[in-house]
């Protein structure tokens, strides 16, 4: 339980602190759905933490998160989370969600790979169980190896 409590605040903290729309918000609203998101080093997540989730950490890899959450409930919904990352230069890669539930918590997180001083961008398509609709969101982050 304490693990997974340190797993969910740190997500919470790095989708909060990293994560900024032109309105400041860290996620996208589809009619009364919002799809959070946010994207990091991995190094930012404890090792014991990381090793109790199967995430390997490193200086040049990254986690994307992604939660759909319907207004006025709390938690997150099932749904369906597919997705790229390219880098600056075209290549791109293909991210592998895994679904994590946390009590009536659920969230996806996909690891990636970046090289030194990297703008990423990040291209996701939601499809929330409880909706047929796919909704997209496309967004940036820049990356730097962790020394």
């Amino acid at each position: 339980m304490k693990i997974t409590q340190s797993l969910s605040l740190l997500l919470l903290i790095a989708g909060l602190s990293f994560n900024t729309l032109a309105d400041n918000r860290p996620y996208k609203e589809y009619g009364d759905l919002k799809v959070f998101f946010s994207a990091f080093n991995s190094s930012f997540i404890q090792p014991d933490v990381a090793s109790s989730y199967n995430i390997v950490r490193g200086k040049d890899k990254g986690l994307v998160n992604i939660a759909v959450v319907k207004d006025g409930q709390m938690g997150g919904l099932p749904a369906t989370v597919k997705g790229t990352v390219s880098n600056i230069f075209g290549q791109q890669q293909v991210l592998e969600f895994a679904e994590i539930r946390e009590e009536n918590v659920v969230y996806y997180l996909a690891p990636f790979r970046f090289d030194k001083e990297d703008w990423m961008t990040f291209k996701i398509d939601v499809s929330p169980d409880s909706d047929r609709a796919t909704h997209s969101l496309t967004f940036q982050r820049k990356f730097y190896v962790d020394e």
